[in-house]
């Protein structure tokens, strides 16, 4: 168990060459954290910021992972391939977690706004939802906004819950990426966000000083639960493809 009083963590960025990933890595950095980049290979490493330690690994293969995850107190999942859902927006998670094999690190996973929306891609992505809420982890699911879509005056984080808003385009919400590295790096150290998913965004006026009341005002998982608070009961686990069902089952043998 990672203590939140814990000020510096080593801390594994998954998709670190990404949009986001990249910022999460500078994010993490600056508040004194010891980061790890995951890449792909040598050469993607070369966009990721000074200050970070780069380790190759594949997301599709667990195998590859156990220098990735060696010593590391928590791993901050912003990776991402909607022509691949299955094997990297789902099976990212599954072989970080496998890797770990049931060692306790602090999660935070980013997702998207709409994840509960019945769309191959996402649902792929509500499904590694469920392995990191039953995986025994302290964790919180981060679901932004669409990427940068805010205006220069719309800054103010706003977290909702429930993902009530899935007309697939900015009406759902937007967000900085830097504000949505703030947030993911923030989460690992606020007790407040143990346990918590939400929908990100931002709205006119200015970003908050200080997110601990951010995260403290939004209701946290069930105990138990596969989905987050809130959300619509559209996934039900007996329709669940088998490996699915394995998948979850060996990690709540740990």
């Amino acid at each position: 168990m990672i203590d939140q009083g814990q000020n510096t963590l080593a801390v594994l960025v998954v998709g670190a060459t990404g949009s986001v990933g990249q910022q999460v890595v500078t994010a993490a950095i600056a508040a004194g954290h010891r980061t790890r980049a995951l890449v792909r290979n040598q050469s993607r490493g070369r966009v990721v910021a000074a200050g970070a330690e780069v380790v190759i690994g594949d997301l599709t293969d667990a195998a590859t992972l156990s220098d990735a995850v060696n010593g590391i107190d928590a791993v901050i999942f912003t990776h991402g391939d909607n022509s691949s859902p299955e094997a990297v927006n789902y099976g990212a998670v599954r072989n970080v977690l496998q890797a770990l094999n049931g060692r306790r690190v602090r999660i935070a996973l980013m997702t998207t706004v709409g994840v509960t929306a019945l769309r191959d891609s996402s649902s792929w992505k509500r499904r590694g939802e469920r392995l990191v809420r039953s995986s025994g982890n302290e964790y919180t699911v981060v679901r932004p906004g669409w990427f940068d879509y805010n205006d220069s005056d719309q800054l103010t984080i706003v977290m909702r819950q429930g993902d009530r808003l899935q007309a697939g385009d900015p009406s759902d919400g937007v967000i900085a990426r830097r504000e949505l590295a703030r947030v993911l790096v923030e989460s690992l150290t606020d007790p407040d966000a143990v346990r918590r998913t939400f929908e990100l965004s931002s709205e006119r006026g200015p970003e908050q000083a200080d997110l601990g009341p951010v995260f403290a005002a939004l209701q946290p998982d069930p105990e138990g639960t596969v989905d987050g608070v809130l959300d619509a009961p559209n996934l039900p686990l007996e329709n669940e493809p088998r490996r699915v069902l394995d998948d979850l089952d060996r990690l709540r043998g740990h």
